[in-house]
């Protein structure tokens, strides 16, 4: 399973963080049809272009809470001031992508910044 974790500037679009996505999947030599949710931290709940890129990509959209953030922060592999300062996590993008894909998670695209979204993807050990 992959987990594709976003994070983005307040009011960014959909189309923004599909790009994102797009140039995620790109570098992991992946189709983006192989990414099975998409996950967010809980201050990115109700932001209308991720819940509409969801919609439009008929994903799940994960909100990972703050403990699990937290938990998957030892295995992330960039540091964002920005997201230190929202959200006590280096990189909200990459923490989500693990914590959503599990435990044994690991990264397989690290956080890459497009059109003020930024997206990392992380694949599950216990699946392809």
């Amino acid at each position: 399973m992959i987990a594709a974790g976003l994070g983005c500037r307040k009011g960014t679009s959909a189309e923004a963080l599909l790009s994102a996505l797009a140039a995620a999947c790109s570098q992991a030599g992946i189709s983006r049809e192989s990414v099975s949710v998409l996950a967010t931290g809980e201050i990115k709940r109700h932001e209308p272009g991720l819940i509409q890129l969801a919609e439009r990509l008929r994903l799940p959209l994960r909100i990972i809470d703050e403990a699990s953030l937290k938990g998957a922060e030892g295995r992330t592999r960039t540091v964002s001031k920005h997201s230190l300062a929202q959200t006590a996590t280096p990189s909200l993008s990459e923490a989500a992508a693990l914590a959503a894909a599990g435990e044994a998670s690991e990264l397989i695209v690290a956080r890459l910044v497009a059109d003020g979204a930024t997206c990392a993807l992380a694949r599950s050990k216990d699946h392809s």
